[in-house]
């Protein structure tokens, strides 16, 4: 960084321990982020507002939600803080208000306040002892079934924890649950599409890490959507590098998240898409970028000329956006048979 003092770095497949040392130490001065903890977190709560809006509902509701997630690692924590701020920003609730929302779950159960040596970034989201809906260390189908959540996420990267049996009880209790399986690669997922939509009779909300196919379920077919963090990091970083913005902050993450649901189609809404298609991702990723300026202007960490262009109008820091982004562009190639010539 100190030879390239305006390149953005994007780290990640640290541990949690150290990837999070890593990015508190660096994040205040350095132009930098982590992006399973960052970046998955930003696709996730998306990926979830995008929910929402198949399901007919505003983001608001986002914290009306029971969420269980199984995973406690770096990307499991960095995904429930990031839906704990868009809980806090939609629903206007305390930080304590939005961590109650969530049931976090482990190898060893369910996490309760009486685990002991509980890191801080988990302690937060620890149930309390005594709460009638959660015991130290229990499994997941009995969480689901005291719960009734209405959002289950995997990121435990441990196979097939989302079984039969608890997507079932997931539709028993909730008539259209969002499953997000979201570990990959595929041998790692909590569950395919297939079996989602199976076990819940076509009423789930599905997206997952690993790219699924579209699911069959009594004839009809069902979309699937890929939680990918390509939808955010690119234009991340480029909103970053371009607007000249010194650090990436939480405002510029959550301005990503926001703009990235708004740009479904309504054609896919109403297939049960939760993000827009990742053919047209230059054209996400530029206009995230420019939702990200726009957020550091705010804070008041931008450079001189995105500020200039951002008040000529918001059209014209788009263009601008666009005209700098990289164009990959390949000479023709002319065979030549093997030999001398070649």
């Amino acid at each position: 960084m100190g030879r390239w003092p305006n390149a953005v770095l994007q780290f990640e497949d640290f541990q949690m321990k150290h990837a999070l040392t890593l990015l508190e130490r660096y994040r205040d001065h350095h132009l930098v982020f982590n992006d399973d903890i960052q970046g998955t977190a930003a696709t996730a709560l998306a990926g979830l507002v995008g929910a929402l809006r198949v399901l007919g509902k505003p983001a608001k509701d986002l914290a009306d939600q029971r969420v269980i997630c199984v995973g406690a690692g770096s990307a499991g924590m960095g995904v429930v803080r990031m839906i704990a701020a868009g809980m806090e920003k939609q629903g206007a609730m305390s930080p304590e208000d939005a961590s109650s929302n969530f049931w976090v779950i482990d190898a060893q159960g369910l996490i309760t306040q009486s685990r002991p040596n509980l890191p801080d970034y988990v302690a937060r989201f620890a149930r309390p002892v005594g709460d009638s809906t959660a015991q130290e260390g229990d499994k997941l189908l009995d969480v689901v079934r005291k719960v009734k959540p209405t959002i289950l996420l995997g990121l435990a990267g441990a196979g097939k924890l989302f079984t039969e049996q608890v997507l079932h009880a997931m539709a028993e209790n909730c008539e259209r649950p969002i499953i997000f399986p979201m570990s990959n690669p595929i041998n790692k997922m909590e569950c395919t599409s297939e079996e989602a939509f199976r076990a819940t009779e076509g009423r789930c909300v599905f997206a997952s890490g690993s790219p699924q196919p579209p699911a069959e379920y009594n004839g009809e077919m069902y979309a699937v959507s890929q939680a990918n963090n390509m939808y955010i990091f690119p234009g991340l970083a480029l909103g970053a590098f371009l607007g000249q913005t010194r650090i990436v902050s939480d405002g510029m993450l959550m301005a990503a998240s926001e703009a990235l649901p708004k740009m479904i189609a309504e054609d896919d809404i109403n297939k049960g898409c939760v993000y827009p298609r990742l053919s047209d991702i230059r054209s996400i990723s530029a206009q995230i970028a420019v939702d990200v300026i726009k957020v550091a202007h705010a804070e008041g960490h931008v450079g001189k000329i995105p500020a200039q262009k951002l008040e000529d109008g918001e059209d014209v820091l788009l263009a601008w956006v666009k005209c700098r982004m990289f164009t990959p562009t390949y000479s023709s190639l002319a065979y030549l048979p093997p030999g001398i010539g070649e």
